[in-house]
């Protein structure tokens, strides 16, 4: 697994939804439950896994009707490492005077004394 060269705030949030997710999930549930839009959000999920940090399969549920959906979660590396990631990205956003909720974080806030 290769560092992360940055933690952008919408790394930190989809990163932050990763972890909290029990289950691996699709691209537009964590567009809906990060607020980012879909063109930040699948370019960092793309990076993740190419760093190593996640992992993504295709959907393989018969039952279903429509498309395939691509399945993400994070790997056992990246689940370890989240949580110094996002207490980096913290002190960055302290550091910055810039604070700004993640959604899904159980109200703690990025560079607010979170």
């Amino acid at each position: 697994m290769e560092p992360l060269a940055r933690i952008t705030p919408a790394t930190a949030d989809v990163l932050a939804a990763l972890f909290e997710l029990d289950e691996p999930t699709w691209g537009l549930q964590l567009v809906k439950r990060t607020g980012r839009p879909a063109g930040s959000v699948y370019p960092i999920l793309e990076r993740l896994e190419r760093l190593g940090w996640a992992e993504s399969e295709w959907e393989e549920d018969p039952g279903r009707s429509g498309p395939r959906r691509r399945l993400y979660r994070l790997t056992d590396g990246g689940a370890a490492a989240v949580p110094a990631a996002l207490a980096h990205a913290r002190a960055r956003r302290r550091q910055s005077g810039s604070g700004r909720a993640v959604p899904g974080m159980a109200g703690r806030v990025l560079g607010a004394g979170a």
